[in-house]
């Protein structure tokens, strides 16, 4: 049985509480992620999303330099340890729909980051794939505020057809 270690992705950037929400954004496409720890020292103390940025920051009014990622941050954060299975971290991520977890050594300090990727290229079998379906759900509840995507000629978007905005 593969470890979290074998698979997880190693040296990892992280940012402060007290960097620019801005930086993180731009740390972000730096390095083509989507999510980007947050330390003290060498001690997690939370995570910065895409998500995080437009739906706390933007919605909240924070822009510029001055808008901190402790005012968006998510603070609680489940993470795991190198030396855990990397089944059972799938099923945690499973239950908990999350796509990336930080990764501890045994004196709490950050690791490296284990993704859905990282799992599914190293580890095919038909519980991975069920866990990535699980993952990807859209709960009930988000999907019934949802409106259909409106096309030109249509009243929504059918299966196999592009959507596509004026012009």
């Amino acid at each position: 049985m593969k470890t979290v270690s074998q698979v997880m992705s190693r040296g990892v950037r992280a940012l402060a509480p007290t960097d620019s929400v801005v930086r993180a954004a731009q740390l972000m496409e730096e390095l083509d992620v989507g999510a980007v720890p947050v330390c003290e020292g060498e001690r997690l103390v939370g995570m910065v999303t895409d998500r995080d940025i437009v739906v706390r920051g933007v919605a909240l009014g924070l822009g510029g330099q001055d808008a901190k990622l402790s005012e968006i941050m998510s603070r609680e954060v489940r993470s795991c340890r190198e030396d855990e299975p990397v089944d059972d971290v799938l099923n945690t991520m499973s239950i908990h729909q999350i796509r990336r977890m930080p990764v501890l050594d045994r004196q709490q300090h950050l690791t490296g980051i284990v993704s859905l990727g990282d799992i599914a290229a190293s580890v095919r079998n038909q519980h991975v794939a069920d866990s990535l379906g699980e993952i990807s759900e859209t709960p009930e509840k988000h999907r019934a505020g949802m409106l259909p995507v409106k096309t030109r000629g249509g009243n929504g978007a059918a299966a196999g057809r592009s959507v596509r905005g004026p012009g």
